[in-house]
């Protein structure tokens, strides 16, 4: 039957800002060693009384799409800047968002933003390559960060990134706009939880048809890898925040590629196995040539599982009691003002680097296995 609405009153309510509440896992942090901020909320010229303002860094897709719309309906953060490689766009962006020019960018006039009081956050939404040298120069400038995910390259990228935050006493959050997503959030309840008993198998795929062959996203010495570093890394952080595991080792194997040309530099498709503590079977697919997206666990007491899983809305759950009912958030909003409240508030993230540089990770040792053929230990 389905799920009790009392307890489903309850649980969101106990959400907060859908995930604002929900212990970071398996991250390591500690907040004591955190800096504190004085994050500015009066009137200051542009700036709006009691809301932080974001300065979006790299005017693609999906920061035209989803991020800026998600601005217009934020309630502690706002759309406050631009920077951008592209002089073409800035102008029809400053008219949509009635953006003034001193909040306007381009990379290579970016490190001024330091005097820009308007402006206390900067969002990097930048082809992976890029992220790194971003968060640095955003952090020496003494603004907090967002970083699109994946987080680096490397894990010694990531290391950097930590580092110059830290060092800069700025707060650096990763773009998982699904700690924020209430479906998500329910997978991550009912198996830390245990509700349905101890999980025995987890498997999450996401994938589809890519198009243009020229995209940034093909190109290796951009995106660092094809799907899984694009959808696959889903795949793999709903792996472990519904065990609350980390993975102990991974086998993979590459999928064939019927397109070798467009996929000259990076895979087409593959799929791994974790080992997880305790004899979980979990695997995981990601692919640029098939249509696919699910996380599904299977416990002792029943299965949960949620098809689409991944999506920027229209997630669909079911478990042992029937369908989840929850209602339609704008994850990208969540995120954000979870964010500009950590900041408010001098609470670290919920999705902090620490976090971004686990499943770099995990993600290198997935490659690794991959090219190798052989079974790979992650520390």
């Amino acid at each position: 039957m389905e799920r009790n609405n009392t307890s489903r009153r309850r649980f969101l309510r106990n959400l907060g800002l859908a995930g604002l509440s929900v212990p970071l896992i398996s991250s390591g942090i500690n907040c004591a060693n955190e800096k504190k901020t004085n994050p500015q909320t009066m009137i200051n010229g542009n700036k709006k009384a009691g809301k932080l303002g974001i300065a979006l860094l790299g005017l693609g897709g999906y920061a035209g799409g989803q991020l800026a719309p998600a601005l217009q309906s934020t309630e502690h953060c706002y759309l406050a800047g631009i920077v951008t490689g592209t002089p073409s766009k800035i102008p029809a962006w400053q008219s949509k968002y009635s953006i003034p020019g001193n909040n306007v960018y381009n990379y290579e006039t970016f490190d001024k933003i330091k005097d820009n009081a308007d402006i206390d956050i900067v969002y990097i939404v930048t082809p992976n390559a890029l992220h790194k040298d971003f968060v640095i120069r955003a952090a020496q400038a003494g603004k907090h960060v967002i970083c699109e995910k994946p987080m680096a390259l490397s894990v010694e990228d990531c290391d950097e990134m930590i580092a110059a935050c830290k060092k800069a006493g700025k707060l650096l959050s990763i773009g998982y706009r699904l700690h924020f997503e209430p479906h998500n959030l329910e997978m991550m309840r009912l198996g830390t939880k245990k509700i349905y008993g101890n999980i025995k198998k987890i498997g999450a795929g996401f994938g589809f048809t890519i198009g243009d062959p020229t995209q940034w996203r093909l190109k290796k010495a951009l995106s660092g890898g094809g799907p899984l570093q694009d959808v696959g890394i889903y795949c793999v952080q709903g792996i472990c925040y519904t065990t609350g595991l980390e993975p102990i080792a991974v086998t993979a194997q590459e999928g064939p590629k019927t397109d070798p040309d467009k996929f000259r530099e990076v895979e087409q498709s593959l799929t791994w196995q974790f080992e997880m503590p305790g004899g979980i079977i979990a695997e995981g697919k990601s692919s640029y040539g098939q249509g696919m997206n699910f996380l599904k666990a299977e416990a002792e007491k029943g299965i949960f599982e949620l098809t689409p899983a991944y999506n920027y809305s229209g997630q669909a759950g079911r478990t042992p009691e029937g369908t989840m009912n929850f209602p339609k958030i704008n994850q990208q909003a969540k995120q954000m003002d979870a964010f500009a409240l950590s900041i408010r508030n001098n609470q670290l993230s919920i999705v902090p680097g620490e976090l971004g540089k686990r499943d770099v990770k995990i993600i290198a040792a997935i490659y690794e296995a991959m090219g190798t053929g052989k079974r790979i230990t992650i520390n």
